[in-house]
């Protein structure tokens, strides 16, 4: 796991113009929070924390007046049309911690021949992981799986140190047959009609 060096800014205003400054000036405004401390209201480089957010559950490395710490992302807020990033919550971590993150579900292989469509019951799976070692994803095999077959969570190779957080029988992927709809009686009738 990537692990990706921020500076880190406290900050004292705030408020929807104290937020609209900051964002003006190229920098996002975020909180810190975790193992009991009080949160720290920050401001991160935008771009340099907008190109560590394209990794699920990147771990920062921030320096924040000197002290350097260590999170994950909690919560990100972004603009709805424009898609710049709002606001930011970063939970701290400390090495050898373990967290419970949600990682991307990746497919490899092709299903068996048909016509056979895949469904993601869920995008993501919840994992318990110590916090700098956090996966970036798990990948599971569909090779040759036919209508009705299914992927369990217990069925997921997981990473060394990462364990389940959610129940082992949820299924993850199911394989469908892919039914070709039939036009209804009256369509078909307009379609001979127009036909004729």
């Amino acid at each position: 796991m990537s692990e990706v060096k921020l500076a880190a800014e406290t900050r004292t205003e705030f408020g929807k113009g104290a937020a609209r400054r900051i964002r003006r000036d190229s920098k996002v405004p975020a909180v810190v929070y975790g193992h009991g401390t009080e949160p720290v209201h920050i401001t991160l480089p935008g771009h340099e924390l907008l190109l560590a957010l394209r990794t699920p559950n990147v771990l920062l490395s921030l320096d924040i007046e000197g002290k350097t710490e260590l999170a994950i992302p909690k919560a990100v807020q972004r603009d709805a049309i424009k898609g710049f990033l709002e606001h930011v919550d970063l939970l701290l971590v400390k090495r050898g911690e373990k967290v419970t993150v949600e990682v991307p579900v990746q497919t490899e292989g092709e299903l068996a021949p048909g016509s056979f469509i895949l469904e993601h019951v869920l995008n993501t799976l919840t994992v318990e992981a110590e916090a700098t070692h956090i996966p970036e994803s798990v990948t599971v095999s569909i090779a040759g799986l036919e209508a009705g077959a299914s992927v369990h969570a217990k069925d997921i190779t997981l990473p060394k140190g990462t364990t389940l957080a959610i129940d082992e029988d949820a299924v993850v992927l199911q394989v469908l047959s892919a039914q070709a709809e039939e036009p209804a009686e009256g369509e078909a009738a307009g379609e001979a009609a127009a036909e004729a």
